[in-house]
C-alpha cells in the first residue's frame, strides 16, 4: 500500500477551500458559517492559538483543536491509496457503498469520497454489512479500465470470515488440517419473492464459484471472542450479490452475524457481519504496474 490516511470531514473542509467556498459552506451548520464569516468565534480560535483571519489555512492543527473540523468518528474516511487515477478506500461495516432510497440512506462511501474528490466514480461495491477495500476511479477512462478488469476477473479479491465451530472438524485421520483451496460450485439466483435475497438454484441459477480455505486460526491483534469459531479465507472467482454469504450458508457454515442467511444461533454471535475484504491485487489502469492493497481484519 502506498499510504494509509484517515480523513475526517474536517480534512475534507480544508481541502475543499482549493475547490469552492460554497462546498465548505454546505457542510457547516448555519451558526458556524456565521462565526466564520463574521469572525465571532474568537474563544474557540484562541484555544488553537490562531488569529481569526488564519482559520482557513490552518493545515497543521490537530483535528480536535481546529475550529472548522467535525470530529465525529462516523464522518471519517480511511484512504489506503490515492493517485491521479484511482482511490483505494477502507469501508467500515454498516456503511453503504452508494446512496440508497430515502433521505436516511444518502450517507455512503461514495458520497463521502466525492466530497473530497468530486470526480470520484464507482467501480465496484461491497455489501453494506461487509467491511474492507473498495476501489474508486478518478476519471472516466480509469473507471472504464477498472470496470473491465473486474468484469474479466483480472482483479484478485480475498476476504476473511468467521463462522461458528472448531477447525478440528476439518482435520484428516492424522489430525492435520487442510491447507489447499476448496471450491464451492453452486449456482445462485435471485429469490424474487424475497428480494434482494439470493438462493441456490440448480435449474435457473448462474454458475458461481467460490474458493475457501482455513486461515490462521489465532490472531494476537484480534479482539478476544468468547464463542468457538473458524477463521476462513475466501476468494470469489465470480462476483455476484451475496455470493460468499450464500455459498457458506449452503455448505453449513453461515458467516457469524449474517442477518440475511445465517440461522438464529449464528446471527446472535456478532452484532456485525464477520466478513472483511482484506486484499486486492490488480494492474494499474494507466501504467500497468502490479499493485497490491491489504486491509487488516478488524475481528
Amino acid at each position: 500500500c502506498a499510504h494509509r490516511q484517515v480523513i475526517s470531514s474536517g480534512a475534507l473542509i480544508k481541502r475543499s477551500f482549493s475547490l469552492s467556498i460554497l462546498q465548505v459552506i454546505k457542510l457547516l451548520p448555519i451558526s458556524r458559517i456565521l462565526d466564520v464569516l463574521y469572525f465571532k468565534s474568537a474563544p474557540m480560535v484562541a484555544d488553537s492559538g490562531l488569529e481569526p483571519c488564519n482559520m482557513a489555512v490552518a493545515d497543521d492543527l490537530p483535528a480536535l483543536h481546529h475550529p472548522l473540523l467535525m470530529t465525529s468518528e462516523a464522518s471519517q474516511l480511511v484512504c489506503i491509496h490515492e493517485d491521479a487515477d484511482l482511490l483505494v478506500l477502507d469501508k467500515p461495516s454498516g456503511l453503504l457503498c452508494v446512496p440508497g432510497r430515502g433521505p436516511d440512506k444518502q450517507d455512503c462511501l461514495s458520497s463521502r469520497a466525492q466530497s473530497i474528490w468530486p470526480e470520484a466514480l464507482i467501480v465496484h461495491r461491497l455489501d453494506q454489512a461487509t467491511s474492507g477495500l473498495v476501489i474508486m476511479a478518478r476519471h472516466i477512462d480509469a473507471q472504464r479500465k477498472l470496470s473491465q478488469a473486474f468484469a474479466e476477473r483480472q482483479v484478485h479479491k480475498q476476504y476473511e470470515a468467521l463462522v461458528a465451530g472448531d477447525a478440528s472438524q476439518f482435520a484428516d485421520a492424522t489430525g492435520a488440517l487442510p491447507v489447499d483451496w476448496t471450491p464451492i460450485d453452486l449456482p445462485i439466483a435471485a429469490d424474487w419473492e424475497r428480494r434482494p435475497l439470493r438462493i441456490i438454484d440448480v435449474i435457473d441459477g448462474k454458475s458461481i464459484r467460490t474458493l475457501w480455505r482455513l486461515a490462521q486460526q489465532s490472531k494476537a491483534e484480534a479482539p478476544a471472542l468468547t464463542w468457538p469459531h473458524i477463521r476462513l479465507q475466501l476468494q470469489p472467482i465470480t462476483g455476484r450479490t451475496h455470493q460468499l454469504r450464500v455459498h457458506l450458508a449452503a455448505i453449513g457454515h453461515p458467516i457469524a452475524g449474517d442477518m440475511l442467511y445465517a440461522d438464529a444461533a449464528s446471527q446472535s454471535l456478532s452484532p456485525r457481519l464477520m466478513l472483511h475484504a482484506c486484499q486486492l491485487r490488480l494492474d494499474h489502469p494507466s501504467h500497468g504496474g502490479a499493485m497490491e492493497f491489504v486491509s487488516a481484519v478488524p475481528f
